[in-house]
């Protein structure tokens, strides 16, 4: 089975070009104001109504509040909510409940440990995203261009989907999906030219790699 892509942090229809016609499954839009992704709402809007049938519209939330979530949905048609704060199991549950779509939690990856910690989470998320730890001090809680090892994910098997984050970019992605065993990766500074922006080049090396490896 080929092996899924998903481009995070888009902001510019160039890059969202890139990443479709590339042959990303999914569209990553950042909601956090202190990110350099962060995109505004009409924005989204704007670039979410470019996204083809079968590609997959992904919001990035951190820590939202349920106003801020319906805030969004009310201008930007999403098809995935992606929860990258603190968010807890029960908090999750109930943003997937209120919001009535499907809810993707990244958990930070440093040791075994923090794999562990998953399985709280297989009952109430859709997908699961595997990132790397930040480093001390980070403002941001993923995009920060770090890995973690990835032989922490060799041969694990979780109920649901997961994807593979943290570091990835066009001349290590094919590595990380034969270590890890990933059937999703998941990019955003590694295809950046300079923070928050990307580069449509590459964008596509990256979603060439992938599909080499498939």
């Amino acid at each position: 089975m080929p092996v899924k892509a998903k481009i995070c942090g888009i902001n510019h229809p160039e890059a969202l070009k890139a990443a479709v016609e590339g042959g990303a499954r999914y569209i990553g839009l950042v909601f956090f104001a202190k990110s350099p992704r962060n995109v505004s709402l009409p924005l989204a809007a704007e670039l979410a109504r470019m996204v083809p049938t079968g590609v997959r519209t992904v919001g990035l939330f951190v820590d939202p509040t349920d106003e801020f979530i319906d805030q969004a949905l009310a201008q930007v048609p999403l098809d995935l909510i992606q929860l990258h704060g603190e968010e807890t199991p029960e908090r999750v549950a109930a943003i997937r409940a209120a919001h009535r779509l499907p809810v993707m939690k990244a958990l930070k990856v440093e040791t075994a440990a923090d794999l562990d910690a998953a399985s709280a989470y297989e009952p109430v998320a859709d997908i699961l995203l595997f990132d790397a730890k930040p480093p001390k001090g980070a403002i941001l809680p993923g995009g920060n261009g770090v890995s973690f090892d990835w032989t922490l994910l060799t041969g694990r098997q979780w109920a649901k989907p997961w994807m593979l984050s943290g570091g990835l970019a066009p001349d290590t992605v094919a590595e990380a999906i034969r270590i890890s065993g990933a059937e999703a990766v998941d990019v955003s500074s590694g295809v950046e030219d300079r923070p928050g922006h990307k580069d449509p080049a590459l964008i596509r090396a990256f979603l060439d790699a992938v599909r080499a490896v498939t």
